[in-house]
């Protein structure tokens, strides 16, 4: 992203979200009533508006509203089950304009930190007082480029964070915007302030996806690329296993959104949702010694 500017990416993000009220019922598989005004105060009444249910019957959105619809759902679902399981901390790692805190009681007893960029994270903050929501958040700022990742545990312990409590950390739509480098000390700063037992779902694509591009995927390559924020990063799924466990991490699950689209839409609607190289993974840490986030 450029620098003291709001993420545009994540903000397209949020909004396809609430546009998942423009959906039939039966394909809505999660609700975020503040998504979209984080792009443009006009947007949410509009999509209130009757006609706009038009705008989800055109074909690319379509498919970028139930892709959205289905990464959170499952993203949402993780965190059900970690609360359920006794977890009491959740971190948004580039949290964007998540509202997780907000829009899911089963954290009402909950610590949700947010870490992200200034600018982004400001603009966040703004909006939410404008339209009168109070998040029960801690936030953090947190200039990535310009600060070492392995200081971010011990900030983030600053604001309340215990590190010696299970955590589930979120770091959802991020990893395709880093370098290799970047990948690794996230992973073992993220391990840093995760006890063991602790959790972490990421969003990934595969490195096909960015090795050979369709058209569709370069296209959209270029218009991320203009908003300063380009695709860098993808695994090969088959190696992402041994890549966590270098770094103390156990891949529990590694689910591709075709997989989860078909669990969780109607066939005819899931076929829209068909593409293998968007993923997720799930990972805990081990029953061991946290790595340190220096090495």
């Amino acid at each position: 992203m450029r620098e003291g500017t709001p993420s545009r990416t994540a903000a397209w993000v949020a909004s396809a979200r609430q546009m998942g009220r423009l959906l039939p019922p039966e394909l809505r598989l999660a609700d975020d009533p503040y998504g979209a005004a984080f792009s443009s105060s006009r947007l949410p009444r509009l999509l209130g508006e009757s006609r706009s249910r038009t705008l989800a019957q055109l074909p690319g959105l379509r498919t970028w509203i139930l892709y959205m619809q289905v990464r959170t759902r499952v993203l949402d679902d993780a965190v059900r089950t970690f609360v359920a399981a006794g977890g009491r901390q959740l971190v948004l790692l580039g949290a964007g304009y998540d509202c997780r805190a907000l829009r899911l009681p089963e954290l009402a007893g909950s610590r949700v930190f947010e870490i992200d960029h200034p600018a982004t994270q400001g603009h966040k903050r703004a909006t939410l007082e404008r339209i009168g929501a109070v998040s029960p958040s801690r936030y953090l700022e947190w200039n990535f480029e310009a600060r070492a990742m392995p200081e971010l545990p011990g900030a983030l312990a600053a604001i309340g964070h215990d590190p010696a409590q299970r955590s589930l950390t979120i770091w959802e739509g991020v990893t395709m915007y880093l370098t290799e480098p970047a990948i690794d000390t996230s992973l073992r700063a993220i391990r840093a302030w995760s006890a063991p037992g602790s959790q972490l779902a990421m969003t990934y694509f595969a490195k096909s996806r960015l090795a050979e591009p369709s058209l569709a995927t370069r296209a959209i390559q270029a218009i991320v690329a203009r908003f300063g924020e380009p695709w860098r990063w993808g695994w090969i799924p088959d190696e992402l296993p041994a890549y966590l466990a270098a770094r103390d991490w156990a891949l529990v699950r590694d689910l591709p959104m075709s997989e989860a689209a078909r669990e969780l839409l109607p066939a005819e609607h899931a076929a829209h949702v068909s593409d293998p190289e968007r993923r997720i993974a799930l990972a805990t840490a081990p029953e061991s010694i946290a790595i340190s986030a220096s090495q």
